[in-house]
């Protein structure tokens, strides 16, 4: 049973399950149990995002995190009447992270993969999708086969790597953080850095890049998704989080964010909105 002192919140946390289709036979009391309970009882709910991220987690002017996984973290903490604690973490240790329980959910801009799914509860809908593609001194790259043989620059843990090495047969240095790898195109030690194209597209925004482009299009389009625990998955916790991620896009959170953060959001985005939200025009009949 929760404590008297998360009671409460039991409320918020049944209408976010069942408003969204999700059904637990055992009721909002015993669905806090498990990571839910301790997050009910802790009073803080520890969510993994990025720390250099722009414009989906990176530092404010005073330090503290910002950005739209940090937005959809506090929604997270706000429904279930908990603090939010962002940690940061990195694509290299993220599930590592929370499997050790250092955090309670990722946030951080993981593609949702098979393999994945092996060792993380992925949560279902996707709140953004992306691909990867090439930034680089204008005019030095028109195709994915201009990278061939040649040096380029990534960030270690992303899926798409051993594609880099093995399909587009490039020379990949993977760095810890964006920062490393970007300075490094910068430098001259690499002719491309290899990322996502919605990061590209924020980056080339900044007057640092204007020298630089994306000429070429993402090599393919994969969702990223958020995850908890893997044992949590089809417990209070798991049905909780893809509660919270059919109100993202069924409510049009994910667009406000985007266009909160200038991000351009994509037809996935519409798509996702329409097929997921739910129709109350008949609360207002016309006859």
């Amino acid at each position: 049973m929760a404590s008297s002192g998360n009671s409460k919140h039991l409320a918020a946390l049944a209408a976010t399950l069942m408003g969204c289709g999700v059904i637990l036979a055992a009721g909002a009391s015993q669905a806090a149990e498990g990571r839910l309970k301790d997050i009910l009882e802790r009073g803080t709910v520890k969510v993994g995002v990025q720390g250099a991220f722009k414009p989906w987690s990176f530092p404010a002017p005073d330090g503290t995190l910002q950005g739209i996984e940090v937005d959809l973290g506090k929604s997270v903490a706000e429904t279930l009447g908990v603090k939010f604690e962002p940690v940061v973490i990195t694509s290299a240790n993220r599930m590592q992270m929370l499997q050790q329980g250092k955090i309670d959910l990722i946030i951080g801009g993981m593609y949702d993969t098979a393999e994945r799914r092996k060792i993380v509860g992925i949560i279902e809908p996707a709140y953004w999708t992306s691909g990867p593609s090439i930034l680089a001194k204008k005019g030095v790259i028109k195709d994915w086969k201009d990278i061939a043989n040649k040096p380029v620059c990534g960030k270690q843990g992303n899926a798409y790597n051993k594609m880099v090495e093995t399909e587009l047969k490039a020379k990949l240095t993977a760095f810890a953080g964006n920062t490393e790898g970007k300075e490094a195109l910068r430098t001259g030690k690499c002719i491309a850095w290899v990322y996502d194209d919605v990061s590209i597209m924020a980056d080339l925004e900044a007057p640092e890049w204007q020298d630089y482009e994306m000429p070429v299009s993402a090599f393919y389009n994969n969702p990223w998704a958020a995850a908890v625990p893997i044992e949590e998955l089809n417990k209070g916790w798991g049905a909780f989080m893809a509660g919270m991620a059919y109100r993202w896009q069924g409510e049009g959170k994910l667009i406000e964010l985007a266009k909160k953060w200038n991000v351009k959001p994509g037809d996935w985005f519409d798509e996702q909105r329409k097929k997921l939200s739910w129709d109350t025009t008949y609360l207002n009949p016309k006859n």
